[in-house]
Parts: C-alpha cells; sequence; structure tokens
C-alpha cells in the first residue's frame, strides 16, 4: 500500500473463528520478527473487536504520521498471527532435518521458536553424530550397567574382520589379565570384565584406526542387608549398653536412629559408633532413663529394630550384719552382701568413720562387704554401721566385749553354730523356689568335735536319706534338699554337742510356686494380652504380685516388663514390633521373694486386623439378587489378607446372615437365592491371621426388587469443561438422564445440600434443569448431580465459574528516569475477577494536555519502560488490568509526574587512587661491634627508616632491657641510641636493636667487649 506521508494508514485484518472453542489472540508484527504490542501508543494503535453472533473478529492497525518522514517510500510488510491452542503437536526436530536452509525462517516462526539459532546449532551436531561409521558397522551403547561383582561384556562390530582393535579404560590402554578378557570372533570384538569392582566404573573406548566409540560403565553395589538383627536389652542405670548387629558386607555404611530420629556422634560422646569388619556397634556409656526407647539400624538393603529398657538400680540387702559378742584377742568380723557388686560403701563405729590400719581390715569383694577387727580390745566395743554409697539406709550391729577368766583347766570349747547362708530374712527364714535344690553349709566350732543331729519335726535326718539329706565334716554341717516340693516346707532344727555344751539353730523353709498355664490372646499391631493362673501354692505367704518377661524367638535375651509386682493375672504388653514373633514368661512374688519363671508361652507373633474394605457399593440388583463391588483396605500390614466376609441382615433386626460359606478372595460377589422386597443391609469385613477388620457398610438398606433401567446421566458436551458466565448473567443448565422405576434426583454444591434461595431446580421424569436468574461471584464452584434408584447412582459434576471485571492494579510507581525513557512498575490486583490477569493496558499523558495515549495493550509483565518522550514534557502514567471480560473500570494512576530533562554532559572529576606511603622499618645504619674499658660510660647507634614511625625495643642476649635503670634510650630524627652507664665486664655481650609498625619488622646486632682497666694501661 502506498500513501502520502501525511495521512494515516489503516490495515484491517478478519479472522474467522467458527471453529475454535474460544477467542483466538491477535499479534501484529513488523517485518519478520517485531512484534508490534511493544510499539503502540500516540502514533500507532491497535484495535481488535468480537462478533459473539458471526464469531469474525476484525482486528484493525492504525499509523499517523504527525512527524516528518523521510522523503523515501518507506514499505511496511505487515503480518498478523492468529495463536490458538488446537494446534496438534509436531516434531519440529524432523521438520528442520528436512527442511532447506532458507526456510528455517519461516518455520521458527510458523512454530514460534525463538532460540532459533540454538536449535540449529543443536541440529547441526546431531547431523555431525548421524555421519556413518566407516570402520564400525556396530558401536558401543551409550551406558551400561553392571551389578558389583557380576560380569559384563562389551561388544563392537568392525567392518574388517581382519582390523585390529584397542581397548582403553579412562584414556589408559587395558592390558589383557585375568579379568579383562579380548575375544575376535569374525567381525565382533569383545571385552569381558570378570567379577567388577567400584574401580571399574569407568569411561571405556574401542578405538580402530583413527576412529572410536565411547561408553560409560556404571558399577551397580548389592543392596547390604542385616545378618544378625539386634536384640532387646534390659541394664541398670548408669550401666554401658552395646547394641550389636552384622551386615552382609565389610565396611559398609550403616544409620541408627532412636524412635525415628536419628543418632550422631556429639560433643558429650553420649553415643560411639564402633565398627568392626562386618560388625556395627551401638555403645552408650553410663545409660540414662532417658535413653529408654526402640533403636532402629538401617541400611540400603535392609533394617533392624531393638528395644532398650533401663532400670533404676533398686539396692536390696541379701545378708545384713549381725550383733557379735567376742572375747579378747578374737577376730571380730562384720559382714553383709547387697545386690549390686559395683555399689562401695563406708563402714562407721559410734558416727564416726572407721580407717584401715594393722589390726582392722576393710574389705569389697564382689557383692560382699567385710570389716575384720584382729586381737579386740575393750575399746573396740560400739555400734558398727555400714552405709552404701548413693543410697539412704544404713545396716547396724553392735559388737559387744566379754571379759574372759582364764582358769587353769583343761581346755574345752562348747559347740557353736554359725549360721550365715544367703536369703535368711530376719526370722530365719530360707525361700526356694519349687523345683530347685538347696544347699545349706552351716559352720560349726567346738572342742572337742561337737556331734551333730539334724530333725524335722520330731523325725531324725540321718546321712544318705532320700531327697533331703545332711552330710558332717570337720567344722561343718551340710543340710541338702532335692527338687523342693511343698511338703518340704516347716522347720528344721540343728543341734550340735559336746561335753562342754551344746547350740541349736532353727531353720524355717518356704517353698515358693510358680505361675502356671501362661497363655497369649488378643494380639494388635504393638501389643498382645497376657493371661496365667495363679501358682499353686504361695509359700505360706500370699501373692503380691506378678513380674511379667519377654524376648523374641530368635534372641536369648529374656526383658523385663514390668519393675513394681503386677497385682492381676492379665496383662497387655505394649511396644512389640509388628511380624515378630516373641515369647512370654511370668514369676510370683510374695513377700519372702520371687518364684522361678513359669514355662514360656507359644510363639506368637503381634499382628493387627487390616483397615475395613472401600468403596462398598451396589453394583446391580434384581428381584432375587444382588452384585456388590468394594476395594481392597487402604492398611493391610504385616499378615496377609486371607480374604473377604460379607453379611446380610434384615431391616429393624440385628441378625447377621453369612451370604457364603468361608471368605471370598475377590472384591465383587453376587448373593443369590433372596426375598423380593426384602430391605436388606449389607457389610463386608477384611480378614487375616489377627482375625477380622472393621465392618464396611452400606449407607442405607437396598431394597431387593429389578431395577428395570439402570440410572444414567447424559451429560451435554459444552457441560464438560468449565462453564464460565459474567456476573449478572442468567444461567439455565439443562440435564437429561435415564432411568426405571423414576430415579431420585439430588443436586448438591461443594458437598452441601442445594438450597432454593440459592438456585432452582426443576425435575422431570428425564431431564433436570438448574437455573440461576442473575448470577454472582458466590455461585462459582462445583455443582454435583446424582440420579439414583435404591443403592444403584449415577453423579456427575458441573463446574461453573462466574467472572467480573479486575479490580485497579496496585503500587503504580516510577522506578527509574533516564534520557527520554521512563521505568515503571506495579502489583496485580487484589481482585483479578475469578479468572486469569491476561495483561495490562498502559497509557500516558503530558500534564498539559491530559490526553492519554496507550502506550502498551495486552502487557503481560508487572513492569515495562516507556520510551520516545518528548523533552522538556511533563508525564503522568495510569495502568488498567485485563481479564477475560475487559478492562478494570479503574486505572492506577502514578502520584508523581515525570518531567523530561535536555540531556547535557555532566562533568565527573577525576578519581586518583590515594598513594600508599607505608614502609616496613629498615635499618641505614647498623650496629658496629664495640670494645670499651670497664668504667667509662659507652653508647651503641644505628639509624632506621620507616612509616609509620617504628616501635624501637632493645635487647640483650635476646633479652628486653627497656626497662633497665642502667641503661638509656635516645632516638632523635631516626638516629637510635642506647647508653650503657659505667659499664662492667658483665654488661659484655650480643645487643640487639628491634624496630616494628605495621608494615614489618628489621632487627640489627652487635657485640659488645667490656676489658678491665688494667688492660687498658698495658
Amino acid at each position: 500500500t502506498e500513501k502520502p506521508q501525511s495521512e494515516n494508514i489503516t490495515f484491517v485484518a478478519k479472522v474467522n473463528a467458527e471453529s475454535l472453542l474460544k477467542k483466538p489472540t491477535i499479534k501484529w508484527f513488523k517485518g519478520k520478527w517485531m512484534d508490534l504490542a511493544s510499539k503502540s501508543g500516540k502514533h500507532l494503535q491497535l484495535k481488535e473487536t468480537y462478533d459473539r453472533n458471526t464469531k469474525v473478529e476484525p482486528c484493525s492497525r492504525e499509523q499517523e504520521q504527525r512527524r516528518r518522514l523521510q522523503r523515501s517510500v518507506n514499505t511496511l510488510h505487515l503480518l498478523v498471527a492468529v495463536q490458538t491452542s488446537s494446534d496438534p503437536d509436531v516434531d519440529i526436530w524432523k521438520i528442520l532435518s528436512s527442511a532447506p536452509a532458507s526456510e528455517y525462517e519461516k518455520i521458527a516462526f510458523q512454530h514460534g521458536i525463538t532460540d532459533l539459532r540454538g536449535m540449529l546449532k543443536r541440529l547441526k551436531k546431531m547431523k555431525k553424530e548421524e555421519k556413518k561409521s566407516e570402520a564400525f558397522l556396530k558401536k558401543l551403547d551409550p551406558a551400561y550397567q553392571v551389578t558389583k561383582g557380576q560380569k559384563i561384556k562389551l561388544a563392537v562390530e568392525v567392518a574388517n574382520e581382519d582390523v585390529e582393535v584397542k581397548w582403553l579404560k579412562n584414556g589408559q590402554e587395558i592390558q589383557p589379565t585375568g579379568r579383562y578378557i579380548f575375544e575376535s570372533v569374525g567381525n565382533m570384538r569383545y571385552l569381558t570384565i570378570s567379577n567388577c569392582s567400584l574401580a571399574d566404573d569407568a569411561a571405556y573406548c574401542c578405538i580402530v584406526g583413527e576412529e572410536k566409540c565411547t561408553t560409560e560403565l556404571f558399577v551397580k553395589e548389592p543392596p547390604v542387608t542385616i545378618v544378625k538383627n539386634l536384640e532387646d536389652q534390659m541394664v541398670m542405670k548408669g550401666e554401658r549398653v552395646e547394641l550389636e548387629c552384622e551386615v552382609s558386607e565389610e565396611g559398609a555404611n550403616v544409620k541408627w536412629e532412636k524412635d525415628g530420629v536419628e543418632l550422631t556422634r556429639d560433643e558429650s560422646f553420649k553415643y560411639r559408633f564402633k565398627k568392626d569388619g562386618c560388625k556395627h556397634v551401638l555403645i552408650i556409656n553410663e545409660a540414662t532413663k532417658e535413653d529408654c526407647g526402640h533403636y532402629k539400624v538401617k541400611t540400603n538393603g535392609g533394617e533392624s529394630m531393638a528395644e532398650l529398657l533401663v532400670q533404676e538400680k533398686e539396692l536390696e540387702v541379701y545378708q545384713s550384719i549381725a550383733d557379735l559378742t567376742v572375747k579378747a584377742k578374737d577376730q571380730a568380723v562384720f559382714k553383709c552382701e547387697v545386690s549390686d557388686e559395683n555399689v562401695r560403701g563406708t563402714w562407721y563405729k559410734n558416727g564416726v568413720e572407721v580407717k584401715a590400719d594393722a589390726r582392722i581390715n576393710i574389705t569389697h569383694i564382689g557383692r560382699n562387704h567385710k570389716l575384720t577387727i584382729d586381737e579386740v580390745k575393750p575399746e573396740d566395743e560400739g555400734d558398727y554401721t555400714f552405709v552404701p554409697d548413693g543410697y539412704a539406709f544404713n545396716l547396724s550391729a553392735k559388737l559387744n566385749f566379754l571379759e574372759v577368766k582364764i582358769d587353769f583347766v583343761p581346755r574345752q570349747d562348747p559347740p557353736k553354730i554359725h549360721l550365715d547362708c544367703m536369703g535368711r530374712t530376719a526370722e530365719s527364714t530360707i525361700v526356694v523356689v519349687a523345683g530347685n535344690k538347696l544347699r545349706l553349709d552351716v559352720p560349726i566350732t567346738g572342742d572337742p568335735a561337737p556331734t551333730v543331729i539334724w530333725t524335722k519335726g520330731e523325725k531324725v535326718i540321718t546321712e544318705g536319706d532320700g531327697r533331703v539329706h545332711v552330710e558332717t565334716t570337720k567344722g561343718h554341717c551340710i543340710f541338702t534338699l532335692e527338687g523342693a516340693e511343698r511338703q518340704d516346707e516347716g522347720i528344721y532344727s540343728v543341734v550340735v554337742r559336746n561335753p562342754a555344751g551344746e547350740d541349736t539353730a532353727d531353720i524355717n523353709v518356704k517353698v515358693v510356686g510358680k505361675a502356671e498355664l501362661l497363655r497369649c490372646s488378643l494380639m494388635g499391631e504393638d501389643s498382645c494380652v497376657v493371661h496365667w493362673e495363679p501358682p499353686l501354692f504361695d509359700g505360706g505367704q500370699p501373692v503380691i504380685g506378678y513380674v511379667i518377661e519377654r524376648k523374641k524367638i530368635k534372641s536369648f535375651r529374656w526383658m523385663r516388663l514390668n519393675f513394681d509386682p503386677y497385682p492381676k493375672t492379665t496383662y497387655e504388653a505394649r511396644r512389640m514390633i509388628e511380624g515378630v514373633a516373641y515369647e512370654m514368661r511370668v514369676y510370683a512374688v510374695n513377700s519372702i521373694g520371687m518364684s522361678r519363671h513359669s514355662p514360656a508361652s507359644q510363639p506368637f507373633v503381634p499382628i493387627a486386623p487390616t483397615s475395613e474394605p472401600i468403596g462398598l457399593c451396589v453394583d446391580d440388583v434384581s428381584d432375587t439378587s444382588i452384585v456388590l463391588k468394594w476395594r481392597r483396605p487402604e492398611r493391610i500390614g504385616s499378615a496377609e489378607l486371607e480374604g473377604y466376609g460379607v453379611e446380610y441382615c434384615k431391616e429393624g433386626t440385628d441378625e447377621w446372615i453369612p451370604a457364603m460359606e468361608g471368605l471370598t478372595d475377590r472384591t465383587s460377589m453376587t448373593i443369590k437365592d433372596l426375598t423380593t422386597g426384602d430391605k436388606l443391609q449389607f457389610r463386608v469385613r477384611a480378614y487375616n491371621t489377627a482375625g477380622p477388620s472393621a465392618a464396611a457398610t452400606l449407607a442405607q438398606p437396598v431394597t431387593i426388587r429389578e431395577i428395570m433401567q439402570r440410572p444414567k446421566i447424559w451429560l451435554p458436551r459444552n457441560l464438560r469443561q468449565t462453564l464460565i458466565k459474567k456476573v449478572g448473567d442468567t444461567v439455565n443448565i439443562v440435564i437429561p438422564f435415564q432411568g426405571k422405576p423414576r430415579p431420585k434426583v439430588t443436586w448438591s454444591k461443594d458437598g452441601e445440600a442445594l438450597s432454593p434461595q440459592f438456585a432452582s431446580v426443576r425435575n422431570s421424569e428425564i431431564d433436570t434443569i438448574l437455573f440461576i436468574r442473575k448470577t454472582e461471584r458466590k455461585h462459582s464452584g462445583q455443582y454435583d448431580l446424582q440420579v439414583q434408584i435404591e443403592n444403584v447412582a449415577d453423579t456427575s459434576k458441573i463446574m461453573l465459574q462466574i467472572v467480573d471485571l479486575p479490580g485497579p492494579p496496585q503500587a503504580l510507581k516510577i522506578v527509574d528516569v533516564w534520557g527520554f525513557n521512563v521505568a515503571l512498575e506495579w502489583k496485580p490486583p487484589k481482585d483479578n475477577g475469578n479468572c486469569e490477569i491476561t495483561g495490562y493496558n498502559i497509557q500516558k499523558a503530558d500534564k498539559k494536555t491530559m490526553e492519554w495515549y496507550t502506550v502498551y495493550e495486552q502487557y503481560r509483565r508487572t513492569n515495562c519502560v516507556v520510551s520516545d518522550l518528548i523533552m522538556g514534557n511533563e508525564y503522568v502514567f495510569r495502568v488498567f488490568a485485563i481479564n477475560l471480560v475487559g478492562l478494570s473500570q479503574d486505572p492506577c494512576e502514578t502520584k508523581d509526574s515525570v518531567f523530561i530533562h535536555k540531556t547535557g554532559i555532566a562533568y565527573k572529576p577525576p578519581t586518583y587512587k590515594e598513594h600508599d606511603f607505608s614502609q616496613a622499618p629498615k635499618f641505614t645504619h647498623p650496629l658496629v661491634n664495640r670494645s670499651v674499658i670497664a668504667g667509662y660510660n659507652a653508647t651503641l647507634s644505628c639509624s632506621v627508616s620507616g612509616i609509620p614511625k617504628p616501635k624501637v625495643t632493645w635487647y640483650k642476649n635476646k633479652m628486653d632491657i627497656s626497662h633497665e635503670a642502667k641503661y638509656r634510650m635516645l632516638s632523635k630524627q631516626g638516629v637510635l641510641t642506647l647508653e650503657i652507664r659505667k659499664p662492667c665486664p658483665f654488661d659484655g655481650g650480643v645487643y640487639m636493636c628491634k624496630a616494628v609498625n605495621d608494615s614489618g619488622e628489621d632487627i640489627v646486632e652487635c657485640k659488645l667487649e667490656v676489658r678491665q682497666k688494667k688492660d687498658a694501661k698495658k
């Protein structure tokens, strides 16, 4: 088109959009690439309209030429691009590779390619790679993968079967060895790598002449499995804990966790990790109650878990100290035994600590503590006390001194029984667990040797008398009870006699029974309920409770579950691992002690039932049958799913009738032979080893009768995508359906029932209508339609979007001004009109005329640069938001105006780098060795330079003499002088001067010799 320079030019293009689903986007280009939308303004305006009836979109471009142009004729090549979303996917690489080079720009424009140069570089590289090899018929694959320890074979096919090939690994030639094997079969060349290791993970290359082909070999490590699992442990507070496992590979990395939190080696060294070949050990120093929990070790191929229980120390006294009565020169021994061999203690006499000396010996061996006093004196009489360290109790006894008058008669010692045995209470009662052996070794003394008689009641027990028998040796009498039974309970008396007298002691023996008939039931996911029977006999004292223990089947360590006696015979054990087999056992406890443990229970595995089946619904129903469907439970657990049980009952009754014998493994079932007209409720339960799950039931009972025509919604095609309407429009949705008898129609919005005030609904036998007279934004959302006959239903959803004009953009501000350009920035509007913001309309106005001109239209970003402003004018700017409905009603305007100044050259004074005058110290005149006469003042001089002025320090024999009164230091104009007042021979030596500043340091030294006066006379 040719036009005079001063006239307007208008271009009009019409687009037929009848076949398009939505309004197309129009773009104007000048030449091949210049998008004219960025140039629109006072002299260039783009307009478009859209006729909804004809779906024809005329678009025009008007150019007003107000400034003088060049006299030559300008030709404008305009191209209108219509973009739609219905273009099929095309392979651009295939098109470019087959097209001539002259068509590249055209193809790039048609398919919206912006980085044409980069694509051409890649295309050139692809064409190079497609060059056929002359030496290789078949090259190596780009990459190979092999498991560590396995074998792999790399193969290439060469063109000449007589040619020789070279194999390289990371650029180094491979020599044939036991692991690397080269093969040549016809045109095929093979490299076989046996027993691959991580060192074989590399780049391999096959060379034939000057050609080569490469590949990457990736060596995959096999997963590390746990060979020996962790074991549960129970320790006392303060003890050291070692949790040990064994993995399948040496040097493997493992991760330790406590209650799901990864453990690390912290500053306090609470946790230490030890690795010994395949063994990995977690060490906890001085366990506390906070260390209780589940510990887990993980590898990339498995995991193992164990439980740690930490018990507070409760010190038990097995043997208390007893009162002693001793004679002069005899030995007194106080002895006690406690439960913890690591507990130390202190002995006191009348409240004063007892110290060991030549006569007094204090020993601690294992659990026994002993105080021995040799050659007892009268002053040793008193109250003796043993106090265990860290515990708030003590053991006391009294030492009585017995004076003995010596008569000259033949020596005769009366017999004495020293009853000192473990487990003895204050009443001299010995507790033995039923079935165990009791052996009492009772020391006796007397001169002459006494005779020993054991009796129970009136019955005398002799040596070798069946299960209960006695033995007598020198200084001892031994009582043995084999396989204790309940009838062995009673009082046993021992009598020792000699001519000097006799002694008697009674021992009460109690036999404690054990719990019986241990069984486990009601297993859960991490728990089980244990039942047991009380012991057949209680040992003469009532049972006050029980102690329960458990262990894993593959472990040898029993863990105590309670520390205080549990009074009931039913206990729920928790914190177990699902799927792991356990055993349980129980101890009975009375006031005397703890019985022998019961036999271990049958092994059991904690397993929880599955969750209920989901999605139970009616698939079909007839006069005598019904078809049900459901889906697998969400949680199955460690046990396999055995099947499903289906039951039904009549409405108004509680009697559930199985629909079939046994279980079904399918997720659907047809139940036949039902009575027509009955209203039945159905439920389905999943079964595993732990039993049935919770039941999945139908929402309402089902009437057994045939549905002539299943309910079905015929949703129109235009409602299968979001229906968009403007605010104030009318919505009239008609949806046909089918179903006999007449189905029940239900509308809901966003999961809630639709109220008549919100929208009108009209239903007929064949369709339903949703009507909204005047739409508002609140009508947007998802509308659900359900058509139901009994329990058979069909559903459909309709998405309605009510859109409106957007609000104005926010916070429009001027970011920068330079030359004839202004940079603007703003924020999107708060209200987008319930649809996407498609762009912005930016306008400018001269403040004198306040006539607005469009700078950008349909501009996508939230910042822009307005160019070509006129020098000397003052401008203001405003921005409209655009969405599917149109422009926002109000714009966002700049608060300030911009004045375009006349450009000039601003003088910028030159900048100079400040010179660094700093200089490290340097001695320009050194010290000179001198020899002086004693008694006359001597001076040492040197000169130094440096910026800033250095700090000077004088040394004699490397010792600082700055504060010595004998020396005087002078400094003038860089000349340094050290004056030595009346030196003596002692002042001779090596003198050093050191100068230091921020830039460095320097030193200088000399030797000073001091001669005596007589040397000077000579």
